[in-house]
């Protein structure tokens, strides 16, 4: 049973409402805004991204029929153009001849932030070099949002957009990935999610692992583990949704004096001890300064 206390106060909808008004009211300049739209629910649209689609004389979108959904839902009047991978190249020029004229020109994805695994970069990289204005409107984000619910660290960290589809591939570049110091962060297809996390699991090590699904929508679910047990829970099993897997930096292991001297005594038999210290040093991952001060101790037989 609902009470008063759970109901938002009255004043909400009505400054939500008048912000909006005056949102609206603003004259939109000329160029390309990319505007982040929801990944599921429809409520994280921002009042500024409402009123921006609203003004544009033109709203590019991966999916006409997709986006027509949330055109529709907040009763807007934008017109819908396509603008993807398929087509780009085409109508990249048309895009830059409108904003020549002076156009408002809008940018969104099926889903979240545009640019973000898709090829709106190059839209934007080609409006910023022919002099345009290019605004962003931050919004949804796939990647932010699994980063924020997986429980890993989060100060520094890489996204990696979506692995090879072929397991060779995939794990090429894994091995490519394997010893950056942060959280990594993927999309993958839900058919894919099983031998994906094998891969990882052989490559990377057994890390800890949050897996994100359908985020913002009614099935949203958020699996956390590590790789061998969320890859030992899914199986040969699909998951279905959109699904984001969150995978924790490598873990840090100290190498020791011994560890660095042990491999100093093995370079320094058939290298200069310049060239023994660089060689250790990018090995072990450790300061050239601190493998240089162990050398000189070799050498004076300390």
């Amino acid at each position: 049973m609902s009470t008063d206390s759970d109901r938002p106060p009255p004043a909400l909808a009505e400054r939500a409402a008048a912000e909006l008004a005056r949102l609206l009211g603003k004259p939109l300049a000329p160029g390309l805004y990319i505007v982040a739209t929801p990944i599921g629910n429809l409520g994280d649209i921002t009042l500024r991204a409402l009123a921006t689609l609203a003004a544009a004389d033109v709203v590019y979108c991966e999916d006409t029929r997709h986006s027509r959904t949330l055109i529709t839902h907040f009763g807007l009047e934008a017109k819908l153009r396509p603008y993807h991978e398929h087509n780009a190249e085409h109508e990249r020029p048309r895009i830059l001849e409108r904003l020549a004229a002076g156009e408002r020109v809008a940018l969104i994805s099926d889903a979240g932030t545009p640019l973000i695994s898709d090829p709106g970069y190059k839209l934007a990289r080609a409006a910023i070099a022919a002099g345009h204005s290019v605004v962003a409107l931050p919004g949804p984000c796939a990647a932010i949002a699994a980063l924020a619910v997986a429980g890993l660290p989060t100060d520094c960290f890489l996204f990696a957009g979506f692995l090879p589809a072929r397991s060779g591939q995939r794990r090429t570049r894994l091995k490519e990935l394997r010893d950056v110091p942060a959280t990594l962060v993927f999309y993958e297809a839900p058919t894919r999610v099983a031998e994906a996390l094998g891969d990882m699991l052989a490559v990377l090590g057994d890390r800890a692992c949050a897996i994100a699904r359908e985020l913002t929508k009614l099935h949203e679910e958020v699996k956390r583990g590590t790789l061998a047990s969320l890859s030992s829970d899914i199986g040969g099993g699909d998951l279905r949704g959109e699904i984001a897997i969150v995978i924790g930096p490598p873990l840090k292991t100290e190498i020791s004096d011994a560890d660095i001297t042990a491999a100093l005594v093995v370079a320094l038999r058939s290298q200069s001890t310049r060239d023994a210290v660089r060689s250790v040093s990018e090995h072990l991952a450790v300061p050239r300064s601190r493998v240089y001060n162990l050398a000189t101790l070799i050498e004076r037989g300390d």
